[in-house]
């Protein structure tokens, strides 16, 4: 248990450090850092065009310290494929208990696509209809505002991870992927051998959860060594990265009132599990969620959300 809570704050902190990692070294790094990062945030920034959730009834005030929710998209996005969110989890952050929930969606989520009028994979929904529509599917399934969304394109971790000069990983699996091979034990990565390794799926007893675990595992990796900054020689490296591979509904001057006002809501990291049962409908293998599990996940995050 200790070991799966230290995990679930590792990743909240790698995940709010894409964003906000790097605005807590400016003063030490001035205004050419400064210059730079804005630049990548400009990149980085992607509104989207979507009406005012009926899920709430105001608007959220990040300076207002307002508890807010976020979804989390990792993208495969190929030449010539539009892609599929593999990777969905949702942050509930909540200054007031200094607290963050954080709930991982099962890729083969059964579920209601809001804007196409039938049921399927819940990743489905960003192939159909991109971000708005991903983000209507989790609202409509979590029965909970979605107020941002951060989407990370997993094929740019190989320019990620040479931007920061390689990554180090604690590999639980030993084997084989696109010619690469995996031993177990502490390896080093470089772009092409990390994107391989958030690959595969099939030879882990885990699948896609497994998966999951090694894509967190890189990009930790990825904030790890740009945190670091060894060298000044790497952060225009590292924002042009970020800004090419990272997009986001958060402006600049949001992610600032998060950095300065939710940072002590990391004190306390919740992973939330939603439990399905598998089933072959059509030939084609779905997770199903009972109205009970659906309604016991959803009333956690309208408690934490206040809502």
């Amino acid at each position: 248990m200790r070991s799966q809570k230290k995990k679930s704050r590792k990743w909240v902190k790698v995940t709010a450090s894409i964003l906000l990692i790097m605005l807590i070294g400016l003063g030490a790094y001035g205004y050419t850092v400064y210059k730079s990062l804005n630049k990548a945030v400009d990149a980085m920034h992607q509104p989207i065009e979507r009406k005012q959730s009926e899920k709430r009834k105001d608007a959220v005030s990040l300076k207002a310290k307002d508890p807010f929710s976020v979804l989390l998209l990792g993208v495969d996005e190929r030449e010539g494929d539009k892609g599929r969110s593999d990777t969905m989890i949702v942050l509930s952050v909540n200054p007031n208990t200094e607290s963050v929930k954080m709930l991982s969606i099962p890729r083969d989520t059964r579920t209601e696509i809001i804007g196409k009028g039938k049921e399927d994979k819940i990743n489905h929904a960003y192939a159909f209809g991109g971000i708005p529509m991903a983000m209507d599917t989790v609202e409509n399934f979590l029965d909970i505002p979605i107020d941002y969304y951060v989407e990370m394109n997993m094929e740019g971790f190989t320019e990620m991870v040479d931007a920061v000069g390689g990554v180090t990983v604690q590999n639980d699996l030993d084997f084989t992927q696109d010619g690469f091979h995996f031993a177990k034990g502490e390896i080093t990565l470089n772009g092409a051998q990390a994107l391989s390794y958030t690959r595969m799926r099939k030879e882990d007893p885990q699948g896609d959860f497994g998966r999951q675990t090694r894509q967190r595992q890189v990009i930790e990796g990825i904030v790890k060594e740009g945190a670091s900054l060894s060298s000044l020689t790497k952060f225009s490296d590292i924002f042009t990265a970020l800004g090419n591979n990272v997009k986001t509904n958060l402006t600049f001057d949001q992610m600032v009132s998060i950095q300065k006002g939710y940072i002590d809501a990391g004190a306390s990291i919740q992973q939330m599990e939603i439990k399905e049962q598998g089933k072959m409908i059509n030939n084609i293998y779905y997770g199903l969620v009972s109205a009970e599990e659906k309604q016991r996940v959803q009333n956690e995050l309208k408690t934490h959300l206040e809502l």
